[in-house]
């Protein structure tokens, strides 16, 4: 009986490992080595309408983004997941993007890409694009308990009234909680350095004072930029008009997630419609 046994036993085995290679399973992938990553940006200050939106991407004559899922104003494609790139071969790369339903070509340009990740902003459809190196690889906070950080990179592409660029930089600042059971807020902080128009700080980690400890964990962080003027001095608060056509500081809130990173882009005109605003991206 006992022999039997190990004749059965041993058959299972083999059956069990021909089934294992038989239906092993591959995943269809290809090696990004050596190659430049890309994702790419659509930041013209305009309305966001369905006349708008760019219903075809050409990259080297290659189409990445069509009818049925275009790249809408303010935002950001390959979309649908985060961390999602696009890549090619390092090098001059041109862009056309075709804009509305009946795909009417409404730029045109060029730019230099190389091995590894990066970010590029269409802002203008008569400049070329502007290309961000994107960060990676990510330095991770290194904790022997909850981690305590998120990460956020702030880019400025606000625009004065009638299309022109601010002159001045910006010094992106932000504030947290500090004492969740009294709601002490901490002083504003700089984040980064101060950037002019088609600029970007690095990634900056931000603490994260989460209410519930055994959690992934969030908080709310709040924004405000300072205006540095050409020599250097400080300008006061940003004003901005919002939509009721006053003048005021500019000013805004996000939650944060320990451990992810955001690029925060402020955006739009500072003295029009469509008026200013950030758009968040989550790179991770």
């Amino acid at each position: 009986m006992k022999q039997f046994k190990n004749i059965v036993l041993f058959i299972f085995l083999a059956a069990f490992a021909f089934s294992c290679e038989k239906h092993a399973v591959e995943y269809k992938t290809t090696d990004a080595a050596g190659l430049a990553e890309y994702q790419l940006h659509y930041f013209v200050p305009l309305a966001a309408s369905t006349a708008n939106n760019i219903y075809r991407v050409e990259v080297n004559g290659v189409v990445v983004a069509n009818k049925s899922a275009p790249l809408t104003t303010y935002n950001a494609i390959p979309s649908g997941a985060v961390g999602r790139f696009y890549t090619v071969t390092p090098g001059t790369i041109n862009i056309k993007l075709y804009q509305g339903t009946g795909e009417t070509l409404v730029y045109d340009k060029s730019c230099t890409v190389k091995p590894g990740k990066q970010n590029i902003f269409v802002y203008d459809f008569n400049q070329d694009p502007i290309v961000f190196d994107n960060g990676y690889p990510y330095v991770p906070e290194v904790t022997e308990n909850t981690g305590s950080t998120g990460w956020v990179k702030f880019y400025n592409f606000l625009f004065e009234a009638g299309g022109a660029p601010v002159t001045f930089k910006l010094q992106y600042q932000y504030q947290y909680t500090v004492d969740n059971s009294t709601g002490q807020k901490s002083d504003w902080i700089n984040l980064g350095d101060p950037v002019g128009f088609g600029e970007a700080t690095g990634w900056v980690g931000l603490p994260v004072n989460k209410t519930i400890f055994n959690s992934s964990g969030s908080a709310r962080i709040d924004y405000r930029a300072n205006v540095i003027n050409s020599d250097g001095s400080d300008g006061g608060l940003l004003q901005v008009k919002n939509s009721s056509g006053n003048m005021v500081n500019y000013t805004d809130w996000w939650t944060l997630s320990i451990g992810r990173r955001f690029h925060q882009v402020l955006s739009g005109y500072r003295m029009q419609s469509p008026y200013c605003a950030v758009r968040q991206f989550t790179a991770l």
